[in-house]
């Protein structure tokens, strides 16, 4: 794909690039990709209990196959980014979704609990190489950019689609087929995804990229994995000398990074990029949205299958109204942010969702399916004009050449975002949950059971007769919906202070009008 920009005109505006044939059948590939890797995102929690029975994985070995494929994504999205600048978007996301169906297989026919977080670690390797592609293809596909800003719509609602769709379809595919079925749907749409991007996307890449330097990759992937799972670890077990030391590891290393990164003539990550105040303050408000999120996403669907008792597919149902609404606003934000602006629909989107969480401190177990949807709807619309807006704000700040670099350092802070959430909010509601009083005619083993989870809760009580298995249930409920209650006020504090920053730091940031606009 040529690189050469718009020749300005004597009035100081761009001429238009002629628009290339195919984009939007080019935009329907990258979406499909990206609809693929947010469904995968949030399978795996609903087969995790089928997994464990199969597997027979211990307590630890269950937490790195949930989090080892966050693990690995967040600490090489940065190294792939830049990877793509350098040997071509189209290439590297390619060879990407080819290993990620390989690797899917790996993940369904998995017969022991290592095996199973060799696989899932693989799988982050593919899943890194995808969703920084995607966006930086759409930044060199697009050349208008109101053009621009609908495909980034449209890439961002099917990561929130797929988001949602995930736990529909994999509660559908395990009230029918064993638990490795929710890995092997990747194989058809990767299939697709290989046999026609071949045909409709466009090459790209930048024209003087200069050397990969592996010392910046291996500062990166040390770094945000260590920081994360410092983080993660942190939250579950509390402080301790050796997870201090890990996050001291990573803090040296991304501190490295970043000097290394001011002294290279070809930086794996451009540092300068961050003095523009526009892609500093959406990339801030990237991180913090999905910190004051994740709580609430991570527990709600436990909330309404443990608390509430619906099935996985009632439950992946229930959240539906998350996903229309962040569909709906997705295609709408760069519309909107044009005819208001960047500001106002930024702050605007961050402030309903804190709303919106607010509303959760109200919550309670017999609380109703309205109100519960009414709050998705509404966080659903938020994020979706926020995210959208934010995101094309990041790929505008940079030259096309850059976009894979910017793209990463926008999903990073997504990865980020979601890793600080878990760990904090989750640690709010695992502190709270806790305490609770358990009868005292509960035995020491289910009383401890049912202390770890709520989930260990519920198998503890049905062990016990009926009235003494359900009241520890139902205390058990409550003091989880008290820790989630407590979780969802500190998460609308967070949003809502975001809200404002965003409103102060995106003062004057306008999305570029389309050509002879």
């Amino acid at each position: 794909m040529s690189s050469k920009t718009s020749a300005p005109q004597p009035d100081g505006r761009k001429t238009a690039q002629p628009p290339r044939p195919g984009r939007w059948l080019a935009l329907a590939v990258l979406a499909l990709a990206v609809l693929l890797v947010a469904v995968d995102a949030t399978v795996l929690g609903l087969a995790t209990p089928f997994l464990s029975e199969d597997l027979r994985p211990s307590g630890t070995q269950l937490l790195w196959i949930g989090d080892v494929y966050s693990f690995v994504i967040a600490g090489l999205l940065v190294s792939m980014g830049s990877l793509g600048d350098r040997i071509g978007r189209k290439k590297l996301l390619l060879t990407g979704a080819v290993a990620f169906g390989a690797v899917s297989v790996l993940n369904a026919y998995a017969t022991s609990p290592e095996l199973m977080i060799a696989a899932r670690a693989l799988l982050g390797v593919a899943g890194a190489t995808l969703m920084p592609s995607t966006l930086a293809l759409i930044r060199n596909i697009f050349h208008d950019p109101r053009e621009r800003s609908l495909a980034i719509g449209v890439w961002g609602a099917m990561a929130s689609a797929g988001a949602a769709v995930g736990p529909v379809v994999g509660g559908f595919l395990l009230e029918k087929f064993w638990w490795g079925s929710v890995f092997l749907i990747n194989l058809p749409v990767m299939a697709v995804l290989v046999l026609v991007g071949v045909k409709l996307l466009p090459e790209s890449r930048d024209p003087a990229p200069g050397p990969w330097d592996l010392l910046s990759v291996v500062l990166s992937m040390v770094g945000v994995i260590a920081v994360v799972y410092a983080i993660k670890e942190g939250a579950t077990h509390g402080p301790t000398w050796p997870i201090a030391l890990v996050a001291a590891v990573g803090l040296a290393a991304l501190t490295w990074f970043v000097r290394r990164q001011l002294t290279l003539d070809s930086p794996l990550l451009n540092m300068r990029l961050f003095h523009h105040r526009g892609f500093s303050a959406a990339v801030m408000a990237d991180l913090l949205t999905v910190l004051g999120l994740s709580g609430m996403v991570f527990f709600l669907s436990q909330f309404l299958q443990l608390v509430q008792d619906r099935s996985p597919l009632e439950a992946g149902l229930a959240e539906l109204p998350a996903a229309i609404g962040a569909v709906t606003a997705g295609l709408l934000a760069g519309q909107a942010a044009r005819r208001w602006s960047v500001r106002s629909v930024v702050a605007g989107g961050l402030a309903a969702i804190g709303l919106a969480l607010a509303v959760l401190v109200w919550l309670a177990p017999g609380t109703t399916y309205p109100v519960l949807g009414t709050v998705l709807l509404v966080v659903g619309v938020g994020a979706g004009f926020s995210f959208t807006v934010t995101a094309d704000v990041i790929l505008s700040s940079v030259p096309k050449e850059q976009a894979g670099a910017a793209a990463a350092v926008s999903e990073t802070a997504y990865e980020l975002g979601a890793a600080l959430g878990i760990a904090l909010l989750g640690s709010i509601v695992t502190g709270v949950y806790r305490d609770f009083a358990v009868p005292a005619d509960v035995p020491v083993a289910q009383a401890t059971e049912a202390r770890e989870s709520l989930g260990g809760a519920v198998e503890s009580a049905a062990t016990l007769p009926a009235d003494t298995g359900g009241a520890l249930l139902a205390s058990a409920q409550d003091a989880f919906v008290e820790g989630l209650r407590i979780a969802s006020g500190v998460g609308a504090v967070v949003l809502l202070a975001t809200a404002v920053a965003a409103w102060c730091l995106l003062r004057g940031q306008r999305l570029e009008e389309g050509y002879g606009g």
